[in-house]
């Protein structure tokens, strides 16, 4: 039969009565259809657009779940419709958070779609969160996700970029942390079960090098995080990256945990702690390898690797360096800039128009004055930060005609010290009735090291002053 939004709910049920237990997988709604007589009645009445929309679901979606489920049924692959293999993909995981069975799941997926590569899982994870899905959801079944699909995974090539490429460091580090890892596995076999404290302090030293050399996978993450996942966003690929950087926090905070643990020589909570950490880990290695990177290296392009390539060092690297070679003098050189927006000003580490230049200088916490190389106010800020007066009149004016003559001197001996090289900056705090108020000069210098002039930044710190224990993000409302 043909499938439409008008297709009569009993006529598709005749045909295909295993769809009853597909159906009522989607939405409870359609358990009334479990009774003959009422399939009999509104199922002769009712078609798919009506029965989609009872049930909250999107008509497009239910038809090529139902057409999807259809195939799978009678044993036919969808491989040569796209669409159709995402819709099947999305059933899968829909049901599977639904708590359908897993063994059953892995079935239908071996009958219907068995060589699903890595952008299609990846893509099939950012169309549920970007229909509504929440990350968080996604991220608590991810490791299901990955078992469902890892028999179609292994049978593919893992990546085999060149020395030196962004994903080429990225999998280097990947070997060099199972290394570690296995060094873990042989602490928290050797610290027994259940973990005793005895044979922990035995191994403190052991312990303390071991979760050091954990802790480096920050830095693994943070490129990550801040190279790699901003590009795939520009594509709008966010969801699957959302959901990693999210593991990436649990695992950051298992390690911080065995690390307090171990000082306080908690046997047991730093067994069960690391050993987490170890296997989220390892589970993040996977789905790097074998979904993340193969579905990265499709959707960037030689110029974006480029760009994820020349930020790499000032984030660091984890226990590994990168390789000589990619991309190599002449494809740098190539690499196309890219194009600046109207009215930009190109900086070192972005592209701002004068109008944010200005906004931000304004916003900022602190109350800033530039006097350039000639000794000259060129600029001051304005905003509600501002402590110490300042008027358009004190643009051009000579800085040492901008302080009384008893502290002359010492300005004097500041500008000095910054243009001879000999001093960087200077501080100073007072207390101006309740509020205390701390003042720094920095010396400014161009790439070359000329100095170009003196940055005065106040800041009223009373409030900062007072700050206790922690107040964390996620605490804000």
């Amino acid at each position: 039969m043909e499938l439409s939004g008008k297709t009569k709910v009993y006529d598709l049920v005749e045909e295909h009565p295993f769809i009853i237990d597909y159906l009522i997988r989607q939405s409870p709604h359609f358990e009334r259809l479990k009774n003959p007589m009422l399939r009999k009645t509104l199922g002769k009445v009712a078609d798919l657009n009506k029965a989609a929309g009872i049930a909250g679901l999107k008509v497009e979606d239910l038809l090529a779940g139902i057409a999807a489920e259809i195939k799978a049924h009678a044993g036919q692959a969808a491989a040569s419709d796209p669409a159709a293999r995402q819709a099947a993909l999305k059933g899968i995981i829909r049901d599977l958070h639904a708590g359908v069975d897993m063994n059953l799941l892995k079935e239908r997926f071996r009958t219907l779609i068995r060589d699903v590569d890595a952008p299609e899982i990846a893509a099939m994870e950012q169309a549920l969160i970007s229909e509504g899905m929440p990350a968080e959801e996604v991220k608590r079944l991810c490791d299901v996700h990955v078992e469902i699909f890892k028999e179609a995974l292994e049978e593919q090539e893992p990546p085999q970029p060149p020395p030196g490429h962004p994903v080429h460091t990225f999998m280097k580090e990947n070997r060099a942390a199972e290394e570690i890892m296995a060094r873990a596995d042989r602490l928290l076999e050797a610290l027994g079960r259940p973990p005793a404290a005895a044979a922990l302090q035995s191994r403190m030293a052991e312990g303390e090098r071991l979760l050091a050399e954990l802790g480096q996978v920050d830095i693994h993450y943070a490129r990550k995080e801040n190279q790699l996942f901003p590009l795939l966003e520009a594509h709008h690929f966010s969801g699957p990256s959302q959901v990693m950087w999210s593991i990436h926090d649990d695992i950051r905070a298992c390690l911080k945990a065995a690390r307090q643990e171990l000082a306080q020589g908690d046997a047991a909570g730093l067994a069960d702690d690391l050993r987490q950490a170890v296997q989220a880990m390892r589970d993040m290695i996977y789905k790097e390898e074998h979904i993340l990177y193969p579905t990265s290296l499709e959707m960037l392009s030689q110029a974006e690797w480029q760009k994820v390539k020349e930020g790499e060092a000032a984030i660091g690297y984890a226990w590994v360096q990168p390789e000589p070679g990619w991309p190599g003098p002449t494809a740098a050189a190539a690499a196309p800039a890219p194009a600046p927006a109207a009215g930009a000003l190109e900086l070192s580490t972005g592209r701002l128009t004068p109008e944010q230049v200005n906004l931000l200088l304004t916003h900022l916490p602190v109350d800033l004055t530039f006097v350039d190389e000639n000794d000259q106010v060129a600029y001051y800020s304005e905003g509600p930060e501002r402590i110490f007066p300042r008027s358009p009149a004190v643009i051009g004016r000579q800085v040492r005609n901008c302080h009384p003559p008893k502290s002359l001197h010492v300005v004097n001996k500041i500008i000095e010290a910054f243009k001879s090289g000999r001093k960087d900056s200077a501080e100073f705090w007072i207390q101006m009735g309740p509020r205390f108020i701390h003042i720094r000069y920095f010396a400014v210098r161009d790439e070359k090291g000329q100095y170009k002039g003196v940055l005065e930044v106040s800041q009223d710190v009373t409030g900062i002053k007072k700050l206790e224990g922690n107040q964390r993000l996620l605490d804000w409302e």
